[in-house]
């Protein structure tokens, strides 16, 4: 994690100093080329993006070609349901209220005694110690102390309202889809949006000897294999690195489901940046347990969604108004290709979203501004990495 702090530092840094002496070089002392500086910062910034869209590329329509969700196989007799929870007996009782019926075994593990009808209320016992913390610490209890006879555990957060369930495919690990639903500022909702159409690339992950990352709001994994890797580490993002210890340590199967899962967008701008946060900087500290090409792989993503904006606040302008590399036409036709890259993603999670919420495509010209919203948190968590899990704040 220093690596990426100083880097990125670094970079941000002489970005700034090179921005300000080209466009005003009176203000600049005269020890360096600024201009020419300001142009490799650009080219390599660029580049760095371009190369990540292009893996991107690759894994959605490449690997992930033709992927179909397999057919569901295991009925709720084979699940159970375990909803984390903090003390959110609202937003809980709304998850719960959304299960089908044939999901009858239903646990909520908390970490304070609260009362939700249809499920039983389980608290973790503050005596209990492990290596794992906060929301890790919770399920690794659940594993420990709540007994299992069925085939899957189905791991649902507070507000993981499921609002469609025709049962799981036969896997080892299962993603439920997400579909984020809006709760506060419209500029999150659109951040969450704009991520669902960069997020389509999961369809890639069953081909993948390990994936790339997994989302804790909706994930069934069978009990025996659970028993066997544990949850017992200590890691802020507990869903993406139990999945990268399975598929490292074992040969699982990875599927998604058809099974959807309305989680909250976050509700302010300031949540939105500590949920960010912690998911970049969980990622590249349990990134170290993976293979090198891998680790590589987590890392320089994380750069380049930190430093997108700047190619579609800064690239993209300098390449329309001729300033600096901006006036070279590969450059020009590059940074403008990656700017309607990013359109094409704020898009494509609007059509994820389907019919209902075509008008939101009216926001397009928005999305410059929306990459700022859905990275700025990545940046602080390369920058100032959270020392402990937050649990990112619910409307209910």
């Amino acid at each position: 994690m220093k690596t990426e702090r100083i880097t990125l530092t670094g970079v941000g840094g002489l970005f700034l100093v090179a921005a300000v002496a080209t466009l005003l070089p009176s203000l600049a002392p005269n020890v360096v080329d600024w201009g020419q500086l300001f142009n490799y910062l650009l080219w390599g910034t660029t580049l760095l993006f371009t190369g990540t869209a292009l893996v991107w590329v690759v894994l959605t329509y490449v690997v992930g070609r033709g992927y179909e969700a397999p057919d569901p196989v295991h009925g709720g007799d084979d699940i159970q349901v375990r909803v984390l929870t903090v003390d959110a007996a609202a937003v809980v009782q709304r998850t719960v209220d959304s299960l089908p019926d044939e999901l009858d075994d239903v646990h909520v593990v908390a970490e304070a005694d609260i009362d939700v009808a249809g499920a039983a209320v389980h608290v973790v016992p503050e005596e209990f110690d492990c290596d794992a913390v906060r929301k890790g610490r919770a399920i690794e209890w659940a594993r420990r102390a709540l007994d299992c006879e069925r085939e899957y555990v189905l791991y649902l957060d507070e507000d993981s309202v499921v609002d469609s369930f025709e049962g799981l495919p036969d896997a080892d690990i299962v993603q439920l889809r997400e579909q984020p639903r809006r709760t506060g500022s419209v500029w999150t909702y659109l951040a969450d949006v704009y991520r669902m159409g960069v997020q389509v690339e999961q369809r890639a992950f069953a081909r993948l000897s390990i994936p790339l990352f997994a989302w804790g709001g909706g994930i069934a994994v069978r009990s025996d294999l659970e028993d066997a890797v544990t949850w017992d580490r200590e890691t802020i993002v507990e869903d993406t690195a139990f999945v990268w210890t399975a598929a490292q340590r074992f040969d699982i199967d990875f599927e998604l489901a058809t099974a959807t899962c309305r989680n909250e967008a976050p509700p302010s701008l300031t949540e939105i940046a500590q949920q960010r946060r912690r998911w970049a900087a969980g990622n590249v500290e349990a990134s170290t347990a993976l293979p090198l090409g891998y680790q590589l792989l987590t890392r320089v993503r994380n750069y380049a969604w930190a430093l997108s904006p700047v190619v579609t606040l800064v690239v993209v302008p300098l390449s329309l108004l001729g300033v600096g590399v901006g006036a070279g036409g590969l450059f020009a036709t590059v940074s403008l290709l990656l700017g309607a890259l990013t359109l094409f993603w704020y898009l494509r999670g609007v059509r994820y979203y389907g019919r209902d919420k075509l008008v939101w495509a009216a926001a397009v010209p928005l999305a410059p501004l929306v990459t700022v919203v859905h990275s700025m948190g990545t940046v602080a968590g390369i920058l100032a990495p959270p020392t402990e899990f937050r649990v990112t704040e619910k409307v209910g």
